[in-house]
């Protein structure tokens, strides 16, 4: 492969260039290992300021990344990224450096792995802590003589650590005993800074002689390391005296353990890696100490290592991103807790390693005895809001959606059976545009609104989720959830003082005749466009905000039924949540029995990727243009019928 010219803008990549695959870097010598690296870091530099996407993470792991691909024979050796917004690099070097410049864009790269896209992601990880679990099913699979054969490496952050997954998988792999190789990248922050007693073990772990003879290769003594790292080199003291085994927690779980190296040092890591893939014959901990935002000084002193940035300008690091013309979702539902939990000392916030992006963090500065940062521990979070509401506290649990999934089994056994009032603030439903399919919050709706006891409310604007803010912290008698979307709000006034809501009621915003648009969520807007078209049309439209999905406003419903030739549901979930509901309660009252027509309008029966969230939304059909479509359908199968009756 000849070098190609880069354009003016772009960085000069030599050796990046003669790169179409993994394979090519293999005749590469350390020393040109190492210059790789470099021109690697400046490429994912220079596409993530085109794209946008997830900068830092990447930045951490692009030794790590180069030196994984030059000793191990990927694809046929499988490697999981753990979580893989990390792998933006490892895209570049896998035959997708054409395409880097798609990233998160419709119809471009995914911003995490994702195995339909590349034989070198055998493994889709957007959610963490899943790499050692799939990676010990991959290394099973080769024990028993399936698959490919080969090395099963899992790269995982620290934070992801924080999961109990992953202690699970490691159990069971020191159990089976098969060759793995596990490669901890302890860069001492997931999203957020770690939190927790795993973040500090690692703080203080060191191993005097690692996995037999590696002293010697591994160069792992504190000494070794940069000046950058001496403070995360506090690991280089002790091993935990009061561990049973005599050896680290992971070596009492069954691997050999290797470090901490320099993450960053080729002349360390290559080594390391070359004698774990020649003399490993079971499971391997390699402990890398690294760096987020590696390599790029913006990014280096951003608080959060810039995990994930707009478009930027790579001379400056200015990101460019658009004003804003409302405040967001997240944003209104931190300040509106905030001004309850001034007025209410019981209320208090937890939020699983997501405090900026559930807008925790607002409420953590305000009140930090009373927010709860349980680190990538979804399951936990739930259990210990349960526990929190049985004392007697107010919590609210802010997860999207999406995570929220993760923790089912502790709603539903924890919370919802025995009717504690936890509070669920659900972030991200709905489609969230470049982290695609992985991130959207599609299936909340279905899931919690067939829980006895649950309440569930969906917010059409902003003035509305200060409103269900307030009636969740009114809500003392069971569990009660609300979601509401990614980006900004609709420009509506809030309300200094909001009222809460009366449970089960909905609201009529716009009276019509032939036609019933029922909204439930964010929605409304469209149905509120549609409606004009349809009257453009000669068609009268009413319009509704649901509110509720459980319970729902059985009288809005029938009368609405009653009144009208067709029923439209609309809702930013999965078929199964809202409109199931509705259609079970007319089925139930007989209200479908005189040729009422009914369409539930819900996200398509798929997982869709990712791309802008308006043009997410057209093709999903939740579009205004659809809406207005669907009804004039519904309308005309109504007449029919109406003239077939008569």
């Amino acid at each position: 492969m000849t070098d190609q010219p880069q354009p003016p803008d772009r960085p000069r990549t030599p050796l990046l260039d003669r790169v179409s695959s993994p394979a090519d870097m293999r005749g590469f010598s350390d020393s040109e290992l190492e210059r790789l690296a470099h021109e690697l870091r400046a490429e994912t530099i220079s596409a993530v300021s085109e794209t946008g996407g997830h900068l830092g993470a990447g930045l951490g792991v692009v030794e790590l990344t180069v030196a994984i691909h030059a000793v191990f024979d990927t694809p046929r050796d499988k490697l999981i990224w753990d979580v893989g917004h990390q792998a933006y690099p490892h895209k570049i070097l896998t035959g997708r450096r054409d395409r880097i410049r798609t990233l998160r864009q419709g119809g471009g790269l995914s911003g995490f792995t994702k195995r339909s896209e590349s034989p070198y992601d055998p493994f889709g990880a957007a959610h963490s802590s899943t790499s050692i679990s799939a990676a010990l099913g991959f290394a099973a699979a080769r024990d028993l003589g399936f698959g490919e054969g080969g090395h099963a490496i899992a790269v995982i952050g620290d934070g992801a650590m924080s999961a109990g997954m992953a202690y699970e998988a490691m159990n069971n792999a020191g159990a089976l005993g098969s060759k793995l190789v596990v490669i901890l990248n302890d860069n001492e922050m997931s999203i957020a800074p770690p939190v927790g007693a795993m973040s500090r073990y690692l703080t203080s772990l060191w191993a005097g002689e690692p996995f037999q003879d590696f002293a010697a290769v591994a160069k792992g003594a504190a000494s070794l390391l940069p000046g950058p790292f001496r403070e995360g080199a506090r690991r280089a003291k002790h091993l935990l005296k009061e561990l049973a085994v005599g050896g680290t927690l992971f070596e009492a779980l069954g691997f050999s353990y290797v470090g901490p190296i320099d993450g960053h040092d080729m002349s360390q890591i290559l080594p390391v890696l070359r004698t774990v893939k020649a003399r490993a014959d079971g499971p391997v901990l390699i402990h890398a100490i690294t760096q987020k935002g590696k390599g790029y000084r913006p990014a280096e002193q951003s608080a959060d290592r810039y995990h994930g940035v707009a478009k930027f300008d790579v001379a400056t690091g200015a990101q460019k991103k658009a004003p804003s013309n409302a405040p967001s979702y997240t944003k209104v539902f931190a300040q509106s807790l905030v001004r309850e939990a001034e007025r209410d000392e019981r209320i208090v916030g937890i939020t699983a390693a997501m405090p900026d992006g559930t807008g925790m963090d607002v409420f953590g500065k305000r009140f930090p005895n009373r927010m709860f940062d349980v680190g990538i521990a979804e399951q936990h979070a739930v259990t210990f809001a349960a526990g929190l509401a049985a004392a007697g506290m107010k919590p609210f649990c802010a997860i999207y959606s999406t995570f929220l999934q993760r923790a089912y089994d502790q709603v539903v056994h924890d919370v919802a059976l025995q009717g504690l009032p936890v509070r669920f603030a659900i972030d991200r439903a709905g489609l969230v545009g470049a982290d695609g399919a992985t991130h959207a919050g599609a299936f909340d709706v279905g899931y919690l609104a067939n829980l006895p006891g649950m309440t569930v409310m969906a917010a059409s604007d902003e003035a509305e989720l200060a409103r269900m803010v307030a009636t969740a912290v009114a809500h003392d008698s069971g569990p009660i959830a609300f979601r509401y979307p990614r980006g900004e709000g609709v420009g509506v006034e809030i309300p200094e003082r909001p009222e809460p809501l009366e449970i089960g009621r909905g609201r009529i915003v716009r009276e019509g005749t032939s036609v019933a648009l029922l909204s439930f969520g964010a929605r409304l807007s469209e149905a509120m466009k549609a409606a004009e078209d349809l009257e453009a049309k000669g068609v009268s439209a009413t319009v509704a905000d649901a509110r509720f999905a459980k319970p729902l406003d059985r009288e809005l419903i029938l009368r609405l039924a009653r009144g009208h030739a067709a029923l439209i549901t609309l809702e930013e979930g999965a078929s199964g949540g809202f409109g199931a509901q509705v259609l079970h309660l007319l089925a139930t009252e007989g209200a479908l029995d005189r040729g009422l027509a009914v369409r539930p309008m819900t996200l398509p029966d798929v997982f869709q990727d990712h791309d802008s969230p308006a043009a997410m939304y057209v093709q999903a059909g939740l579009d205004a243009e659809h809406i207005v479509a669907t009804a004039l359908s519904a309308l005309g199968v109504a007449q029919i019928g109406k003239a077939g009756r008569g």
